[in-house]
């Protein structure tokens, strides 16, 4: 990207409602439930299939600046369980972030088991599909883990798309790359279809000028 010479001064001219500036980022706000999910993960034994069902909260953030940078997003939490348990199957907390100037869209990520990621893309408001990505090694748009992780299940690549449907609500595949130690290259997939139960609330900014008008 061209690097503009003044990279302190940050935009004035800044909406404060960051839903009417998500692009197309806005159709993932609101709280959604999902019951079809199927994942595909690495064991001793060879590959294992299991079923879940997931939580995810999309809440607008207010604006956020790098400079004359500017990003509207959403920040999410994903929580997923499986019918046989009742303990957390996978939690997972990050940023949607959505820059108009470029069309730039970013998910970070953070699992509690010691990873994190930034996966980038780019989208123009009214995209029926969103794809992002993420590489081991890239210092822009990366994968950072755990010493144990980076040894026994590394992770070389993210990759994740998301497409919505007419109905309202969207769908995602998530693949990630991993190198198992002493098995090899291995493909761990979840896929999920999503509906909303739920509308977003609004980012801090925008309760103030609403109250404001």
């Amino acid at each position: 990207m061209d690097i503009p010479k003044d990279i302190f001064t940050e935009p004035e001219d800044v909406d404060p409602d960051t839903l009417a500036n998500l692009g197309p980022l806005r159709r993932l706000a609101g709280v959604w439930e999902g019951t079809r999910g199927v994942d595909v993960n690495p064991k001793a034994d060879g590959p294992e299939t299991r079923k879940y069902y997931e939580r995810i909260e999309m809440h607008p953030i207010d604006p956020q600046a790098n400079g004359p940078q500017l990003f509207y997003g959403l920040r999410y939490h994903v929580h997923i369980n499986t019918p046989e348990e009742d303990i957390a199957f996978h939690d997972q907390v990050g940023y949607w972030l959505y820059e108009a100037a470029t069309g730039l869209i970013i998910q970070t990520l953070a699992i509690p088991r010691g990873q994190i990621a930034i996966a980038a893309g780019h989208a123009k408001p009214g995209a029926k599909q969103l794809i992002v990505k993420a590489t081991r090694g890239q210092t822009e748009y990366g994968i950072c883990s755990t010493t144990f992780l980076e040894q026994a299940f590394r992770t070389d690549s993210y990759e994740l798309t998301v497409d919505f449907h007419d109905d309202g609500s969207w769908s995602y595949v998530s693949d990630t790359m991993l190198m198992v130690k002493d098995q090899g290259l291995f493909r761990h997939r979840d896929h999920n279809r999503l509906s909303k139960i739920a509308e977003p609330d609004l980012n801090p900014w925008a309760k103030i000028a609403k109250g404001a008008a």
